[in-house]
This record gives structure tokens, C-alpha cells and sequence, in this order.
């Protein structure tokens, strides 16, 4: 037996590695998707004043600050027991639908791009974001750094920095907004739109022109039937701030549709003994393993989740994609019918990209953002309260409880990509399957197509590991290599 290690795995944030176990006629025995990074978030947030998580925890990721910073002020408004001015809301909002259009832009680009404009057997030299702008052109490669920025600036504008912000606080906002500010934030959303059309363009000609690229994103190699979740609006559409979190199971059917303070009911923490990252899974199905379908508790949350659980998107061009998307690839513009295929989750981001942008461009005109009512100061205190965002990369959450004085007692965050760790985990096996064959040769270029199982998600794990004890927890499993059977097993702060 043959042991082949991707080390790192790459195009992503956080480390991660893939272990590939391949017999010695070249077909594959097993694949291990591992986490080997872990943070300490959760425990070293204890014995700290709740309005200093929505700062503290933006540290946790320099790719998601804006996602841990809201979460976490949802989560300190909620312990508080404070509904904040509706102007504040609408700043929050603003901020994060920027946020989502320079994140998601990143992503195309720079990460997930490189895959489809390069080509997933090119190089690996010329797989990245040097690779894309020598493809589609100079002017295109400024465009997209001109996004970024724009992102940025509103995030700036709005949050007081443009990484890690630090404005939002239990109660609303500690920043006004100014008439010259909002007229700047017109003018980028204006422009995000028209970039937000580019992009249009770009997936267009690069990927739903080229058949080759489209047979992939529906093939059987890429495909799971999982349940899906995401934040939906009062009217089942996308949102990625504010909602409720709506499960749908991979046939379609709704399995829940709960307020986030009631996430415990619904969610729970699987765990292995090769990995430091945690498997969540739906309760009230049970965990079963790492496989599909509708007795299988395991359940993706990603741009593709958000859209399945939805009814569409609140702004014109979004939906106008909405429906083009499910249209191209189930024959069905509604939306009913799920789309099942990982690949297709680029797809699915562009079309909350173009979202994202509109609503920029939209609430930059709201002249409520301007009111000096933007903070409802805490009178009182309820001692616990969870925040839940959508992040890029899956649906986030922060759980707080403190005592009488505000300070932490216990706190549990589950981030997009710690959602999403069963699924990654299934992907990267089932393309190992589907790729590594007897007789095969094992080339970068297959090798890249596994990882391209994973780039999908979009995963960022710095935020998603965590660690409760003082020193890295260790398991170490000596295995037969024809049986299996484990031979010696060797524990450190287990």
C-alpha cells in the first residue's frame, strides 16, 4: 500500500491536509481529510466583558473579521437584552453586504477562479491569481482589485477600520455617517453593480462556454445529496445578516425553520479522532456516518445551501441569476428542484455576488443611515445570547452566556467551514474515488482535481478549529496495513 499525502492543500485559509492510501494495483483504499491547526478562542473569551468579543473575535480570521465581528454584536445585543435603533440595523447590514461583494470576489478570482480559468490540469505554477489576470487580461486583473477595494472603503467608512473593524457594540453602532460619506458609498455600490454585470460576463464566457467545464460541475464525482442550510428573509429569500435559519433536506422538503437562539435544538457536535476540526450535524436526524441523503443528519451551509433553502433573491439582477442558475442546471427557474453538485457552489457565489452588490447600491441610498440614532444603550442584562450571520463560507454562530456583570462564563462558536467539515470530508473522497482508479497515473493534475472538492467550500480554517485544554490534544493510530486492524494507539491530553 502506497501512501500519498497533498500537504499542504492549497488556495485556501488555514492549513489542511489530505492523506490518500491508494492499494498496490492503484485504486484507492481510503482517503482522510485532516485538520492539523487548532485555535482557543471559545476558552480564552472566558472571564472577558461581552463587548469585547466583537473585537476580540475578529481575530480569529483576517479573511471573515466583519462575519465574527456582527455575529458577535448580535450575540452581546441578545445578552443584553437590547433591540438596536433601525438605523443602526441598517448600517450593520450595509457594512456586511459590502463585505460579502469584496469576499466573494476574492474568492472567484483569486481561490476558486484559477480552476476553471487556468484549467484544473494546468501547471500548478500558473494556478493562482498571476495565472487568471495572464488569461483575462490586465484591465480585467485591475478591475478586480478595484472591487476590493471598494469593499474595503465601505467597511472602513462604516466600521471604523478596513480589516477587523470595532464600531458595532451591544445596542447598535458607535459610528455616525456623514452626507459626504453616504454619497461615497452611492458611488461604489453604483460601480460593485456594474462589476458585479463583469463578472456575469466572465463566468459566462470562461465556464458555461466551455462544455467540458459544465460536464465536470454536473458530474457524479462532485455530487452529494445532503440537507442545506442558510438565513432566509420573512419571505424565504436570501439575507445574509438577519433571519431565520431554514434546513431543507436533499429532496426538497423543509426540515426546520428556527430562531437562532434556538440552535441547540437543532444542531450537534460530532467528533473524530484524526481530525481537530468538529463535525456538525442535524440532531433530529442523527449522526450516521459520512454518507447521503434524507436519514443522513449531515447538512452543507454554503453559497449552493443558501440558495437551495431559498425562494430567490431580494434584488432584480440576483434573481434574474437565480433563476437562470436552477433553470441551466435542473430545467427548473423556481428553484424547487435542489442542485446536488459541489462544483456548481462557484456558480451559486457569483449569483450572491451580483446580490451583494445590488443591495450595496440600494441601502447606500436609504437616508435613515445618516440618523443620529444609532445607539440603544444596555439598561439591563439577561446573561446569555447567540448571534447568527451568514458568513461567505456558511452559516456562523456565536453563544454567549455570562454572569450578572457582563463577563464571560462559557462561549461556542460553530463557523461556516466547521458546518460544512462532513461534507468536505465526503467531496474529497468521492473524487478520490472517481479519480484514483487502477491504472491511473497519479499526476498534479489529478491531485488538483481532489483539492478542487474542497476549494468549493471555500474553507477557512483558522476559524473553525478550536481547542479546550491548555496543550494540543494528540491521537496517534498505528494500522495494519491489510487489515486495518489497530495495532497500538498512542494519547496526548485525550
Amino acid at each position: 500500500m502506497k501512501e500519498i499525502v497533498i500537504d499542504p492543500i492549497t488556495r485556501l485559509e488555514g492549513h489542511g491536509k489530505i492523506h490518500l492510501f491508494v492499494n498496490d494495483d492503484g485504486s484507492l483504499a481510503n482517503c482522510y481529510f485532516q485538520v492539523p491547526e487548532l485555535r482557543g478562542f471559545e476558552k480564552f473569551c472566558q472571564g472577558r466583558p461581552v463587548e469585547e468579543l466583537a473585537r476580540i473575535t475578529t481575530r480569529i480570521c483576517g479573511v471573515c473579521p466583519d462575519a465574527h465581528h456582527l455575529a458577535s454584536a448580535k450575540a452581546a445585543d441578545a445578552v443584553y437584552g437590547v433591540t438596536i435603533p433601525r438605523p443602526a440595523f441598517k448600517l450593520r447590514e450595509l457594512q456586511y453586504n459590502a463585505f460579502f461583494a469584496g469576499d466573494h470576489t476574492t474568492h472567484f478570482y483569486a481561490l476558486g477562479g484559477p480552476d476553471f480559468v487556468c484549467g484544473p490540469d494546468a501547471p500548478k505554477g500558473e494556478r493562482n491569481i498571476l495565472g487568471v489576470i495572464a488569461k483575462v487580461g490586465l484591465e480585467a486583473g485591475k478591475k478586480v482589485i478595484e472591487q476590493r477595494a471598494r469593499g474595503q472603503r465601505v467597511i472602513e467608512i462604516i466600521g471604523g477600520k478596513k480589516v477587523h473593524p470595532v464600531t458595532a457594540l451591544p445596542g447598535g453602532m458607535s459610528k455616525r455617517i456623514s452626507k459626504d460619506e453616504q454619497a461615497e458609498m452611492i458611488a461604489i455600490g453604483d460601480a460593485m453593480v456594474e462589476f458585479a454585470k463583469f463578472t456575469i460576463q466572465v463566468f459566462n464566457t470562461i465556464v458555461l462556454n466551455n462544455k467540458a467545464y459544465v460536464d465536470l460541475i454536473l458530474s457524479d464525482t462532485y455530487a452529494h445529496q445532503t440537507y442545506n442550510m442558510g438565513l432566509v428573509d420573512q419571505n424565504n429569500k436570501v439575507n445574509f445578516y438577519d433571519g431565520k435559519v431554514r434546513v431543507v433536506g436533499p429532496d426538497g422538503r423543509e426540515h426546520a425553520k428556527y430562531e437562532p437562539k434556538d440552535y441547540l435544538q437543532y444542531v450537534a457536535e460530532h467528533v473524530e479522532p484524526y481530525s481537530y476540526l468538529k463535525y456538525p450535524f442535524l440532531k433530529k436526524v442523527g449522526w450516521k456516518g459520512f454518507v447521503d441523503g434524507v436519514d443522513s443528519g449531515v447538512y452543507k451551509a454554503s453559497p449552493l445551501s443558501r440558495l437551495n433553502v431559498s425562494d430567490g433573491m431580494a434584488t432584480p439582477l440576483a434573481q434574474a441569476e437565480y433563476e437562470r442558475f436552477y433553470e441551466t442546471l435542473t430545467g427548473d427557474r423556481s428553484g424547487r428542484t435542489m442542485v446536488h453538485s459541489t462544483l456548481a457552489t462557484h456558480w451559486a457565489r457569483i449569483v450572491e455576488l451580483v446580490f451583494a452588490c445590488e443591495s450595496v447600491a440600494k441601502q447606500a441610498r436609504d437616508e435613515e443611515i445618516t440618523s443620529d440614532h444609532i445607539l440603544e444603550p444596555p439598561t439591563s442584562i439577561v446573561g446569555e445570547g447567540v448571534g447568527i450571520v451568514e458568513a461567505p463560507r456558511g452559516t456562523l454562530t456565536h453563544h454567549y452566556k455570562t454572569d450578572q456583570k457582563g463577563f464571560i462564563t462559557e462561549a461556542n462558536l460553530i463557523v461556516g467551514t466547521t458546518n460544512n467539515n462532513a461534507p468536505i470530508s465526503m467531496s474529497i473522497k468521492k473524487a478520490a474515488e472517481g479519480l484514483v482508479k487502477k491504472g491511473t497515473e497519479i499526476t498534479d493534475g489529478v491531485l488538483n482535481r481532489i483539492e478542487m472538492a474542497f476549494r468549493a467550500y471555500d474553507p477557512c480554517f483558522g476559524c473553525a478549529t478550536h481547542s479546550i485544554v491548555g496543550q494540543m490534544p494528540l491521537e496517534v493510530y498505528l494500522l495494519d496495513a491489510g487489515s486495518g486492524e489497530v495495532l497500538q494507539v498512542a494519547r496526548r491530553n485525550c
